[in-house]
């Protein structure tokens, strides 16, 4: 009886460790997948601010609450089930739809790098189309249009996250994608939230009694739109980064190995300069033209969008 109990707990034991070993494992994947969509992430929290800007201070929290618990339904509600079918029943077209993410992030991209040449470009007509709003209308609308955005950024965080597992069991596959979806979500609006309610912080420091206090809430008052100025340039190098490298390393996986051998090849040249830091300077060269490639990419890519795809799109809109 009593060697019937042991062997039961050994196999207790035996499960647990397999568990656990897999838990790791998925942890694992997901933090792997989670440093591949850096680039996106840091978008993602440069971007989400301003859609609170110009709405009242008592409405910012409960706005991002909204907007992140639609970023959780996009994750695990619609992409995760659309990935794993991919998966199950098409894995082949993993890399295109990657691809074309990449090539979307790079007309993103381009799209920044455009208004920081000419400010404001890309807002004029639709700022100059736009009716009054009440500010429940405002707000909703603020929502909507973040929530739009998320789905489109987050597609392509799943996306990557389900090339890197591809080959492990379907059930990895859902408990990776489900990590990631939740932890970039709490990731990203949670400093989200702190960034919009720093200048408070600072505010409220400022009116303390302390000078040291004072000072540095001063300095967090001030020093916010700088912030929000560099995040936002650092989102957009990454997002070109991370198009380009997509769409190079895509069409390795497709067969076309030319491009990301010229890649590596330049990267290689790179990093001679600097021997003692081969391999920071192997990933700086290859980011650096991975992002030259996405801007070149974003300019051939745009056009096609707007006088092509977007007419098309309207028209199976207006059909439908």
């Amino acid at each position: 009886m009593s060697s019937g109990l042991f062997a039961l707990l050994d196999d207790v034991v035996a499960i647990a460790k397999v568990a656990a070993s897999s838990i790791d494992d998925a942890a694992a994947m997901a933090a792997k997948a989670g440093s591949k969509a850096a680039g996106i992430v840091i978008d993602d929290a440069a971007v989400t601010p301003r859609y609170v800007v110009g709405l009242a201070a008592d409405r910012e929290l409960p706005i991002i609450a909204k907007i992140a618990k639609g970023s959780l339904k996009n994750k695990l509600l619609i992409l995760l089930p659309g990935a794993l079918i991919l998966s199950l029943l098409a894995p082949w077209v993993i890399t295109p739809l990657l691809m074309a993410g990449g090539a979307f992030l790079c007309m993103e991209g381009y799209h920044k790098v455009m208004d920081l040449i000419r400010p404001g470009h890309h807002d004029a007509h639709a700022d100059a189309e736009a009716a009054p709003m009440t500010a429940e209308e405002l707000e909703a609308s603020q929502v909507s249009s973040a929530v739009r955005t998320d789905l489109i950024l987050s597609a392509e965080i799943m996306a990557i996250t389900l090339a890197g597992v591809t080959e492990s069991p379907l059930w990895m596959q859902a408990l990776v994608l489900a990590v990631v979806g939740l932890g970039m979500t709490l990731l990203v609006y949670g400093v989200v939230a702190l960034i919009v309610k720093a200048d408070d912080v600072g505010v409220a420091l400022a009116r303390s009694g302390t000078g040291i206090i004072r000072a540095m809430g001063r300095a967090l008052v001030l020093g916010m739109p700088y912030f929000l100025k560099i995040l936002s340039f650092i989102g957009m190098i990454a997002m070109l980064w991370v198009g380009g490298g997509i769409l190079i390393h895509g069409l390795h996986q497709l067969g076309v190995h030319g491009p990301e051998e010229m890649v590596h090849h330049a990267a290689e040249v790179f990093a001679s300069i600097l021997p003692s830091a081969k391999a920071f300077m192997l990933w700086l060269g290859s980011a650096g033209i991975a992002a030259v490639l996405g801007v070149i990419i974003g300019a051939l890519v745009d056009p096609l969008v707007k006088y092509a795809i977007k007419p098309l799109f309207s028209v199976f809109k207006r059909k439908a």
